[in-house]
């Protein structure tokens, strides 16, 4: 008993430091698009799938959390704790004017509870009960840009465009299984900020003007609501009727929300301090808690896996309606879009492979995505790329065998580029994603025979 309480406190450290972390996690993108619709998109799915692409619609695993559909909840096995972080280094490219810029950035993708709930009387049945809880980021907006010109009859005119924000979600998920059908659902609440604010300097050698700052705050946020289905078809069977060979079918989404906004415009004179901040000089316009509706439009996506004892192979279909999206009732430069994933994961695994062969134990992934961006500046500006990874056990072999708990350490490297040879502005994307998955039996009474 007081080991369990023990673990417990262990547990809960870990779980207020990550999340002190997860806020304060830093980047220091520029990102132009991220100024449309609710900013550049964050990977929806968890350290696991992203090596095989992002294929998640039929995807669950005993030993990890799903963060796509919810149906594969059911599957979850032991207690499960899962973080994800990554690191991208991002690089623009203009043609017109020929420029380059590139940045590094950290950030955690997702922090995550799962434990099973299944009863032995729910197991004999062949009925299956999981739950998970966390928080993920959804999108995030960041971009500076500044522009020099000159104004015909008046002065030189700098322009600085800057924007920060995006939106995250906390939710709480259960999935349930009866045979071989699984139903899931997420709610929780979404949550988020828009800041967009625009800086004008007038340049002249005898006359000072006060600069000017136009700005628009919003935040907003509502709960959210999504589902997923997946149904298993075993293909092959052994002696004692265990599928060896499976085909899964997976289906998730979820319908248009109203995310409930407030918002702030500010029009202003400022001046700057030697600290590179800014304070008002005097107040031209105002118009406080400006209440108003932000639509999230309804996605869908859609899957089949292939698995067997060392091969799963898998294919998704995504598909956004943001053309459905409005900001106080206003469109922007976004369209529907949809996106291909195929991927792949190899097990070298047999049956009566040595334990200290620790590379026969190691999974291997692969995968690639295609589609058109969901930003609407450029006509043909499409979103690809390819992707790499690994399932490496950390927990020793023999352990592993013996009590079932293990920790899993997940990576995924992603090459995406968004844009291509007709598009003024591309962007290039290197991301390494880091995931550490740790099983095991926190919640389980402990028996003395």
């Amino acid at each position: 008993m007081h080991s369990a309480k023990l673990t417990m406190a262990k547990f809960s450290s870990v779980l207020v430091i990550i999340l002190g972390l997860y806020s304060s996690a830093s980047a220091q993108e520029n990102s132009p698009y991220s100024r449309y619709g609710l900013g550049d998109l964050t990977p929806n799915q968890n350290i696991f799938t992203r090596g095989m692409g992002g294929i998640s619609a039929a995807t669950n695993d005993t030993r990890s959390i799903n963060l796509t559909n919810p149906a594969s909840l059911a599957n979850i096995g032991l207690t499960i704790f899962d973080i994800g972080a990554e690191i991208d280094t991002r690089t623009l490219k203009s043609s017109n004017p020929a420029k380059k810029f590139t940045s590094a950035n950290t950030y955690f993708s997702y922090l995550q509870v799962g434990f099973p709930l299944t009863t032995s009387k729910m197991a004999k049945k062949d009925m299956r009960w999981g739950m998970a809880f966390g928080i993920k980021p959804v999108s995030k907006i960041n971009y500076k840009i500044e522009k020099n010109e000159r104004l015909s009859g008046i002065d030189s005119l700098n322009t600085v465009y800057e924007g920060t924000g995006g939106v995250n979600q906390a939710f709480i998920g259960s999935g349930f299984r009866v045979k071989n059908f699984s139903i899931g659902v997420n709610v929780g609440y979404m949550f988020g900020s828009k800041d967009y604010s625009t800086k004008l300097t007038f340049i002249n050698d005898s006359t000072y003007y006060y600069l000017s700052n136009s700005e628009n705050k919003t935040t907003f946020g509502s709960f959210f609501f999504n589902a997923g289905i997946q149904y298993d078809i075993p293909l092959e069977k052994d002696k004692n009727g265990n599928a060896t060979k499976n085909l899964k079918l997976g289906l998730y989404g979820n319908m248009q929300q109203n995310l409930t906004a407030h918002s702030d415009n500010i029009r202003e004179t400022i001046v700057y301090d030697p600290n590179g901040s800014y304070y008002r000089i005097d107040s031209v316009f105002e118009d406080k808690d400006v209440k108003g509706k932000i639509k999230y439009p309804a996605r869908v996506g859609i899957g089949v896996n292939y698995l067997d004892k060392n091969w799963m192979i898998g294919a998704d279909l995504e598909y956004g309606n943001w053309s459905s999206y409005r900001y106080y009732g206003q469109t922007d430069a976004v369209k529907d879009n949809w996106t291909i994933r195929v991927g792949a994961q190899y097990f070298p695994n047999k049956i009566n492979n040595p334990v200290i062969k620790y590379f026969n134990f190691v999974k291997y992934r692969a995968g690639f995505y295609y589609g058109p961006d969901y930003i609407n500046v450029n006509k043909n500006r499409p979103e690809y790329g390819f992707t790499i990874g690994t399932g490496m056990p950390l927990t020793s072999l023999k352990k592993i065998s013996y009590t079932g708990e293990f920790v899993m350490l997940n990576t995924a490297i992603e090459v995406g580029n968004r844009g291509n040879k007709q598009t003024n502005l591309r962007e290039n994307v290197v991301r390494i994603s880091i995931g550490l998955s740790m099983n095991a039996n926190w919640f389980q009474k402990r028996k003395y025979y």
